[in-house]
């Protein structure tokens, strides 16, 4: 059994989750999480590149430290391995990201447009409206620091002209979250077609997103 084999089995198992779940076709999307090495170095296991996900298991998935140095594992991270670690460095209290290519969230991203406050759990959840970041090529630093300006203090971003990343303490938050902003963009579109959408009162938003900081302590450097 290799090193950090509960870790990263848990990202492969997402990895799977993700697949089956609609939110990625092919070997697209990604999934992370922290780790740490015996001697406290904060490391990350990935997702490898051009495997597909319903094949996936914990040794195919590959740990790097935060300069992007391969640990263990055979293969190659992820393309996007500098976003995910720049999220991480943005955000310590962060512990796994997933990026995501749900249908109606690339949609939004495609389009340019926000996901606005439509929902109150969404908005408590989430932290606000999920921005979209500004352009940039697939993989590079310029879309890793466009993508954190676009995260902010939130737990979702849209990736222009490319998809969603959803971040969380654990998998399981990150892909609560990832599900939700699919499941929000949803009801977004459809609202338009059916003639316009009804944003929550701006009053209403802010209490809202006071309600998430308190939920969220650690964002604001509190804790």
């Amino acid at each position: 059994m290799t090193r950090w084999h509960s870790e990263k089995s848990s990202v492969a198992k997402t990895a799977r989750r993700i697949s089956s779940m609609g939110l990625v076709s092919g070997t697209s999307g990604n999934v992370s999480k922290v780790i740490a090495s015996p001697d406290g170095q904060a490391l990350m296991a990935i997702t490898p590149m051009a495997l597909p996900y319903e094949l996936m298991n914990a040794d195919d998935v590959v740990v790097v430290d935060f300069d992007a140095e391969p640990v263990e594992g055979d293969g190659t991270p992820s393309s996007e391995s500098l976003l995910h670690l720049a999220i991480y460095r943005a955000r310590p209290e962060i512990g796994a990201v997933i990026h995501t290519h749900s249908v109606y969230a690339s949609s939004l991203a495609v389009a340019g447009k926000e996901l606005p406050p439509i929902i109150d759990e969404a908005t408590i959840t989430l932290g606000g409206a999920v921005q979209v970041s500004e352009y940039a090529f697939s993989a590079s630093e310029n879309l890793a620091a466009n993508v954190c300006d676009a995260l902010g203090e939130r737990k979702a971003a849209l990736i222009r002209n490319h998809g969603l990343v959803g971040v969380g303490s654990d998998l399981d938050e990150a892909l609560e979250i990832c599900t939700l902003v699919e499941h929000v963009a949803q009801i977004y579109v459809n609202s338009t077609v059916l003639g316009g959408v009804t944003t929550l009162p701006p009053d209403v938003v802010e209490s809202e997103i006071e309600v998430y900081r308190m939920r969220n302590p650690k964002i604001r450097g509190d804790g």
